[in-house]
């Protein structure tokens, strides 16, 4: 796998929550022969023990049970500690989702265009009046569990601090997951400048986010700009399939390169499906938006 990526001209590659336990030995021989370095891990990596398939979202911060907070804990401890080997200095994280008994609002609003074929999303009156509701519901519930994800995001910083690994608080697709968007820049705040911690942007799901009139990528991006530390860079289709090579779908990444920065880690993640030469033309793309700057 890394010399695979090695071979498509990577220095260095992000570990994702995909990684099972036991292709940790070959990656820590990849790295100490010199075939490529790591840059990021995503949380929880490597998957605990048993887990074989990806899981970011298998132990949640934001839990009301405290057995998965002492799980959310101890993996999250446990990613810090593999980060650090591997000479990483960011762990990208999840932080949680505000859960519903019955009806979640999320569920309502990605069921609308499916409803309403015609619909101008979100422009359309009758979608426009199911988000301003969805969002009174979720801000109604979100309390607890927004409070839980800020007491276990405190609980590991002075680990990550000691460990000299950064964590990366990761925006999300889902209407109910944790943060909301408008609440990224004073999460951020409650963290001093010399925090272990930084803004994760994904432009996938910040796409998905815009479509569904939750935020303007754009300003969003100028929000936190600030606070960013890296990108996951991926285009949206037509079909709203995200994880696609760079310049194939609709995403503006002109606009989005104006705020690279070159202290920011940029990590191509991308489909399994997609083809080797598609990898290489997305690289040449960030590449030469790079020397654009």
């Amino acid at each position: 796998m890394a010399r695979e990526i090695a071979d498509l001209g990577f220095e260095y590659m992000e570990l994702s929550h995909g990684i099972r336990i036991t292709l940790v030995p070959g990656v820590i021989k990849a790295v100490e022969e010199g075939v490529i370095k790591v840059s990021s891990t995503h949380n929880f990596c490597p998957l605990p023990t048993g887990v074989t398939s990806a899981a970011p979202n298998l132990f949640e911060p934001s839990a009301q049970d405290e057995r998965e907070q002492e799980q959310w804990f101890r993996h999250t401890k446990r990613s810090i500690d593999f980060a650090a080997q591997m000479g990483a200095s960011v762990v990208v994280c999840h932080l949680g989702s505000v859960k519903f008994f019955w009806l979640n609002p999320g569920r309502k609003l990605r069921a609308y265009p499916e409803k309403h074929p015609n619909a101008d999303i979100p422009l359309d009156p009758g979608y426009q009046n199911a988000l301003r509701k969805g969002m009174e519901k979720i801000r109604k519930r979100m309390g607890p569990f927004w409070e839980q994800t800020k007491a276990s995001v405190h609980s590991v910083l002075d680990y990550a601090k000691q460990k000299g690994v950064r964590l990366g608080f990761e925006n999300r697709e889902k209407f109910e997951e944790l943060p909301l968007d408008a609440d990224y820049p004073e999460f951020l705040a409650l963290f001093p400048a010399d925090a272990p911690v930084g803004y994760w942007h994904d432009t996938g799901h910040a796409d998905i986010k815009q479509k569904m009139g939750l935020l303007d990528h754009r300003a969003h991006l100028e929000s936190m700009s600030s606070r960013l530390i890296g990108f996951h860079l991926h285009d949206v289709n037509d079909e709203g399939d995200d994880h696609q090579p760079i310049g194939s779908g609709h995403i503006d990444f002109q606009m989005i390169s104006t705020f690279w920065r070159p202290e920011h880690k940029l990590i191509l993640e991308f489909s399994p499906r997609l083809k080797r030469e598609d990898v290489s033309r997305s690289k040449e793309r960030v590449e030469s938006l790079q020397k654009a700057h």
